[in-house]
């Protein structure tokens, strides 16, 4: 294994056995509002913080982006970014759909990406031009071709109201012609199920580049494309991507496209 992807796979099964061990405590978990639907808990640092204390002590040099904790290093070519807890919401809830995850950027270009699901033991991790893995097995994504039949995954931009109504054009746009589309609430897990083929391809308005920066490597090495809405490769600066199955992605993008607003692309 990759000697950083290794490391970063320890952390986030460590930051998993920390949110694990607060499962049957949610009625006792502080809860601080961040901003509109914005939360933030005591579990998120904590499972931060043992992230980065990993992180730091392999590498003491590298930057660090973390969800809660802000930047580290700023001037170091390498740059991990860290969601301790995607899906925090659903944490909160008991709705078992949220995921560790942590992505390397060297020089700007992503390097490693690990995410982890504590509930169901699910290892998913990338190495640029090593390809994707579940568990240790290699994962493709699907052969599906356009959009009919298809499975999707998205994301309200709920911390982006202002957007809605584009949103609500695209899902339109799209609807008629996918079997299914399923908002489950984890960016982070929502890309690593395109790499998996467990989905055919995801779209979201608003994400942080925490939310997605593990994930993306993960569906470009399992044979995916992934954009922003403008098709370029902004989308950790933009928080607007498309990602998608290389036989998939072409239809979604040009049936969400028109829809888009000047400020989104």
């Amino acid at each position: 294994m990759h000697p950083m992807l290794n490391i970063a796979t320890a952390a986030a099964r460590d930051a998993g056995n920390i949110i694990l061990r607060n499962i049957d405590k949610l009625d006792r978990i502080k809860i601080e509002v961040k901003a509109q639907n914005d939360f933030v808990t005591q579990v998120d640092r904590k499972a931060e913080e043992v992230i980065i204390e990993a992180l730091q002590k392999a590498y003491p040099d590298h930057g660090i982006l973390g969800e809660e904790s802000g930047t580290y290093n700023e001037d170091s070519e390498y740059k991990w970014i860290i969601d301790p807890l995607d899906g925090t919401t659903n944490f909160l809830h008991g709705f078992p759909q949220y995921a560790v995850s942590i992505g390397l950027q060297y020089k700007g270009r992503m390097e490693v990406g690990v995410v982890f699901d504590p509930i169901k033991n699910e290892l998913f991790t990338a190495a640029r031009g090593d390809g994707a893995q579940l568990n240790g097995k290699r994962i493709r994504v699907t052969d599906h071709k356009g959009i009919r039949g298809s499975l999707l995954g998205t994301g309200f931009p709920f911390k982006h109201p202002q957007h809605l109504d584009t949103y609500l054009e695209t899902f339109k746009a799209v609807h008629p012609q996918a079997a299914g589309i399923r908002r489950a609430g984890s960016a982070a897990l929502d890309l690593a199920y395109v790499a998996a083929g467990r989905l055919d391809g995801f779209w979201e308005i608003g994400l942080n580049a925490w939310d997605m920066a593990a994930g993306v490597l993960l569906v470009r090495e399992a044979g995916g494309i992934v954009t922003d809405f403008s098709g370029e490769g902004d989308y950790l600066d933009t928080g607007n991507v498309v990602a998608a199955a290389s036989k998939v992605y072409p239809a979604l993008y040009e049936a969400i496209k028109p829809h888009l607003t000047d400020d989104l692309k």
